[in-house]
């Protein structure tokens, strides 16, 4: 097998995320859900978060901004958790196959640093990367190019020499000019083939993986 390392996304490659998850609950009608998360609470708003700023302060100001859904903004500082979905199983088969051969594998991932605290326990297979790069822990968000510098200087990583998935095109780009083997990830299956065509992988469908949290 190939001696490459391999470096993830987080969400919406091992864990599902979408704002929808957490809103549908609260908005019942799908134009008002839709425009609520274009106007209000939008993705530009949660790369604020993203970037480090404590997830009480994000809400507050979303909310100022927007004081007619202040009471429906203001829920995400409670029970955030509901924007996360399921466990990818597919790709927590291929991160478990990855590790079962001694591949190294790291995390590189958009998240803020107090909702990551929430839940960097929360899933068994984060045993298996040997180290993490949060953006909110740093400041610096994907696709600038400084987090992925940083994340080969903390672990003494050579671009060339790392596959680096992300469900982001953007971020995948940045990644591909820095000389990362990048992968744009759909989804499991189609990951899986990516890597067997590395040789990273062998043929052999992947299994359920072992434990998805703890």
């Amino acid at each position: 097998m190939n001696a490459k390392t391999v470096i993830f996304d987080l969400g919406n490659v091992l864990i599902e995320w979408d704002r929808a998850l957490l809103y549908r609950q609260l908005i019942d009608d799908s134009d008002e859900l839709a425009w609520f998360l274009d106007n209000v609470f939008t993705l530009e708003a949660n790369a604020i978060l993203d970037s480090g700023t404590p997830l009480p302060e994000v809400a507050e100001r979303i909310a100022a901004a927007h004081p007619d859904h202040a009471e429906l903004v203001m829920v995400i500082a409670d029970r955030w958790k509901e924007t996360l979905g399921e466990v990818i199983d597919g790709s927590v088969a291929i991160l478990e196959s990855l590790a079962s051969q001694g591949t190294p594998l790291y995390a590189l991932s958009n998240w803020g640093k107090d909702t990551f605290a929430m839940i960097e326990n929360d899933y068994a297979f984060f045993s298996h990367f040997d180290g993490m790069v949060i953006s909110g822990r740093e400041g610096v968000t994907k696709p600038n190019p400084a987090i992925f510098e940083l994340l080969c200087a903390r672990y003494s990583l050579a671009p060339d020499q790392c596959v680096f998935i992300d469900d982001s095109s953007a971020n995948v780009a940045a990644a591909a000019d820095l000389g990362f083997d990048a992968i744009l990830f759909t989804d499991a299956d189609a990951l899986h083939a990516d890597l067997v065509d590395r040789e990273l992988l062998d043929p052999s469908p992947t299994s359920p993986p072992s434990t998805a949290s703890s």
